[in-house]
């Protein structure tokens, strides 16, 4: 309320100098009547001087006086005119003051209602940042994000496939205390896209671990738990997150899920300069470079950041160098850089269209993920869209065979 008195009234006191202004120059704008008077009573002074100096004769100066006063009553009835013309177009002036008070007034509250944020209180830095450690600190349990999730379709997948995993379950149900089985079974959950339990599986491969557990076991259970509860970060995740980046404070996607988290608890701020730091130090095809490029802007705006993007990461998706490399790799690593820039590839494919080479290259990945019946969908797209060209056809199909689509 008190924010409303203080406007208001700078409004009023606004509008009242356009007022004064409009009133005052019309009220000291004298008459050009008013100036010919003044000429006219100069010259009979004149003329009176020129007769006493000898410089003009009687008769002449008589028929001059009667001359300027003739022309003295034309001016003061000219004059009598336009007072009464001026207090008539005073109206006028009052109604245009009036107007400019009005489009003060009004102008204003209503720019501030369409700009502003009407009813919402004063809130101080300070204040913001205790309300958002309140917000950090009651933020629903794993449990509870997990509960709000909608129901998802099973996967389709390959029956072979299907019948090794459940024998790997019966597997570790038996063996609990089998390391090597846990981890498989919390790579093979996540493909499955079973990602809480694939979080559970990762949990009890770090208890078998315990001190041993490294950076990248904290963050492969901080991410699974992340997508289980919809890209949320629960206190639970956070637990682990701060696990990851207590071992390696670079982790790249520790640090995405860490700004994530800020980010949903009202701190933007913090939450861009992680993103900020971790997008410049990281590789611009890292999956998590790729996620961070595509929403840093608006976390900008919300931190109140002026923020120039740096270049575009590259989005023509993995090379066959690229998919050699992460054959080399871990399971875990493999899956996430390829499934980065596979998904990029897809995106611009599915929008923008692209060459043979494209469209080989994304098949092979989606091979080399184990997604055969999305390669199968893509493998078919490209065969209708390069129906004509056999040396396209060809070189989709190597990538189909390479696959495992077609023998």
């Amino acid at each position: 309320m008190v924010f409303w008195i203080i406007v208001t009234l700078l409004a009023l006191s606004v509008a009242a100098l356009l007022a004064l202004a409009l009133m005052r120059g019309r009220r000291d704008a004298a008459p050009a009547a008013a100036y010919d008077m003044q000429v006219y009573r100069d010259q009979l002074a004149g003329v009176d001087r020129d007769l006493a100096r000898g410089v003009i004769a009687e008769e002449d100066a008589e028929r001059i006086r009667t001359e300027i006063s003739r022309r003295i009553l034309a001016a003061d009835a000219k004059l009598n005119e336009e007072g009464s013309n001026a207090a008539q177009s005073r109206g006028p002036t009052v109604i245009a003051a009036a107007l400019a008070a009005v489009a003060v007034v009004g102008g204003g509250m209503a720019l501030y209602t369409r700009l502003g944020a009407p009813g919402y209180g004063d809130l101080p830095l300070s204040l913001r940042i205790e309300t958002a450690e309140d917000i950090r600190e009651s933020r629903p349990a794993q449990a509870t994000a997990e509960e709000r999730m909608p129901a998802t379709p099973d996967p389709q997948v390959d029956a072979d496939y299907a019948a090794l995993i459940e024998q790997l379950r019966l597997a570790v149900a038996d063996r609990p205390g089998d390391l090597q089985g846990q981890r498989l079974l919390a790579q093979h959950e996540a493909n499955l896209g079973n990602h809480k339990a694939a979080y559970e599986a990762q949990r009890r491969a770090l208890d078998l671990l315990g001190d041993e557990a490294g950076a990248s076991d904290y963050s492969q259970l901080a991410e699974q738990m992340v997508m289980a509860a919809g890209g949320y970060v629960s206190p639970e995740a956070e637990q682990a997150l701060q696990e990851v980046l207590r071992r390696d404070p670079s982790d790249g996607p520790a640090r995405y899920y860490w700004g994530a988290m800020l980010a949903q608890t009202g701190r933007p701020d913090l939450a861009f300069r992680i993103w900020e730091q971790t997008l410049r130090s990281s590789p611009p095809d890292a999956p998590w470079s790729q996620a961070i490029a595509a929403q840093i802007e608006d976390l900008a705006i919300r931190a109140g950041v002026d923020y120039e993007p740096p270049s575009a990461a590259s989005t023509r998706g993995p090379s066959a160098a690229d998919i050699e490399a992460a054959g080399e790799m871990n399971a875990e690593d493999r899956q996430a850089m390829i499934r980065g820039m596979v998904d990029g590839l897809s995106n611009r494919l599915a929008t923008e269209g692209g060459p043979p080479e494209d469209w080989a290259r994304l098949i092979g990945a989606l091979g080399v993920l184990g997604e055969r019946e999305r390669a199968a969908a893509i493998h078919q797209e490209a065969l209708t869209r390069f129906a004509d060209n056999d040396a396209a056809l060809a070189r989709i199909g190597a990538a189909a065979r390479s696959a495992g689509l077609i023998e």
